[in-house]
């Protein structure tokens, strides 16, 4: 045991001791910390769409743009007058004023305020007091004024929501016919993003509206204007038919099942955004736990095939026993491999702390709450133990027979698709985690460690949980076993890679016995 332990400490130092190594494990966090929040850097970064509307009807555009103005503006004064809030020099003189005075306002005052300041008196302008209202219409134009001419950038630092951050129209003043033309080329030269054409009577529907633009993945412009467009269109339909909106809601109205979860005690509890978190996160652990398998076995298939062609390992095996040297090298790798593993969960811990600075989420809702969460975390720790031993005891085989990483190449073939069946299978399992496919899956010990983890969420029962890690213990044995059996022969060998039958024999072979090649 003391020989195994001094072999295992100098593969963990020779790995762990090198710039490289420390280089190596930043880089996988840094992939996801580039994914998580380079995207939305980006989408900040982006230069507002630019668009431009001819409209035929002569009264939907106006509705429209009230409509973004009102919107907007909601979002602003409500954030604006949070109590919680530092004053915005940046507003204007007016609005501040009207914010003072909104404090004490509801989400639906806020609204009706801003639709004032929009030129919309529909809204039930009674519920506001006296003093707002004649606020409202003493800055009216200078609000107006400064919205007009407010900069993407200024809307980005008012709000993430407002909508004038990412769009902004642009006036048509010329005859249909010219502008279309002139439109045209601006969005041929990517000047334009795009623009929309409003058919003379949107209400009768008989003639389509159009979308013009170059880029037609981008949907974000076409879907937010159409909604807006369509709601009013839709409004005027039913003043013209003399339905009441609250009706035609009403019978739009759709039923709404609110989730709730069972525990298996049957206690039901409501559902929250972070427990549907919870249902998927076994996936991305399962995606680390395939990654650090398949990473750190390969660390050890190259590791034993650079000192077989090398001959360090006839030095070595002067000092120590061929399966001493084979559980050494499995047990040091095994704490290089740990190593990476913990580094990587602090980083992820403290990823999932400081990603409310980059993205927005939803009130409560903590990554790090599953993050660290002890059943995923055990359960990876120890399926990350037992999967990584059971595969090493193959590749530690394979890197022993062979004398060049193209020789292990192809006898990894069979390990590799092995290796991708849990992958193949993650999603189907993931949203059925106690089918009969994970279930049978559970029990075939390749599977093993990647199926559990996918069903930690289920989760298993304690019955499956004993089992299953018994037949992975066992299966871990006889590969360990087959393994020592393969080395203490394949180690020393050189020329020809034997065939898988020859290997086979090696396994059958007595324990000292080390049977004769045939060339």
């Amino acid at each position: 045991m003391h020989k195994i332990l001094l072999v295992a400490q100098r593969e963990l130092i020779e790995n762990v001791r090198t710039k490289g190594f420390w280089i190596g494990i930043l880089v996988f966090p840094l992939i996801f910390v580039i994914a998580a929040i380079v995207p939305t850097l980006l989408d900040k970064a982006k230069s507002a769409r630019q668009y431009a509307v001819i409209d035929k009807s002569g009264w939907l555009l106006d509705e429209v743009d009230r409509e973004i103005m009102t919107r907007d503006l909601s979002i602003i004064l409500n954030k604006a007058a949070d109590p919680a809030a530092a004053p915005d020099s940046t507003l204007p003189q007016g609005l501040q004023s009207i914010v003072q005075s909104a404090r004490a306002f509801n989400p639906q005052q806020f609204g009706i305020a801003a639709a004032l300041l929009a030129g919309d008196t529909a809204r039930g302008t009674d519920s506001l007091p006296a003093s707002v209202r004649a606020l409202i219409q003493r800055h009216r134009a200078e609000i107006l004024a400064w919205w007009n001419n407010l900069d993407p950038k200024e809307a980005r630092h008012l709000s993430k929501r407002v909508s004038k951050r990412k769009y902004v129209r642009i006036n048509v003043q010329v005859p249909e016919q010219e502008a279309v033309d002139s439109l045209n080329r601006l969005v041929g030269k990517d000047e334009l993003f795009a623009y929309f054409v409003i058919p003379a009577d949107p209400v009768a529907g008989t003639e389509p509206a159009r979308y013009v633009s170059r880029n037609l993945t981008d949907e974000d412009l076409r879907q937010w204007f159409g909604r807006i467009a369509s709601a009013h269109v839709q409004a005027r339909r039913l003043a013209q038919e003399r339905i009441a909106p609250e009706t035609a809601q009403w019978i739009q109205r759709p039923i709404r099942f609110d989730t709730r979860q069972v525990s298996g005690s049957g206690e039901e509890k409501e559902v929250n955004p972070l427990d549907l978190v919870r249902q998927w996160a076994p996936v991305a652990f399962v995606y680390v736990l395939w990654i650090s398998i398949f990473m750190i076995t390969q660390m050890l298939l190259t590791n034993t095939i650079e000192e077989k062609s090398n001959r360090i390992i006839e030095v070595l095996l002067s000092s120590v026993s061929p399966v001493q040297l084979m559980m050494g090298k499995i047990v040091g790798i095994a704490a290089t491999g740990l190593t990476i593993v913990l580094s990587w969960a602090a980083a992820f811990v403290a990823g999932t702390k400081l990603l409310p600075r980059f993205v927005e989420l939803p009130a409560g809702f903590d990554l790090s709450l599953v993050a660290t969460d002890p059943r995923y975390m055990v359960s990876f720790l120890v399926y990350f133990v037992l999967g990584y031993l059971f595969f090493a005891s193959i590749l530690v085989g394979i890197g022993s027979v062979s004398n060049t990483l193209k020789e292990a190449q192809n006898l990894m073939m069979p390990v590799t698709l092995l290796l991708m069946a849990p992958l193949f299978s993650m999603l189907p399992i993931a949203r059925d985690p106690n089918g009969l496919l994970a279930r049978v899956l559970s029990y075939i010990p390749p599977f093993t460690p990647f199926v559990m983890m996918n069903r930690a969420a289920g989760p298993p029962t304690t019955f499956e949980y004993i089992t299953t890690t018994a037949l992975l213990i066992v299966a871990v044995f006889v590969g360990i076993w087959g393994a020592a059996k393969v080395f203490r022969i394949g180690i020393l060998m050189t020329g020809k890679p034997p065939k898988i039958r020859e290997i086979l024999g090696w396994l059958k072979a007595p324990v000292g016995a080390v049977p004769n090649r045939k060339e």
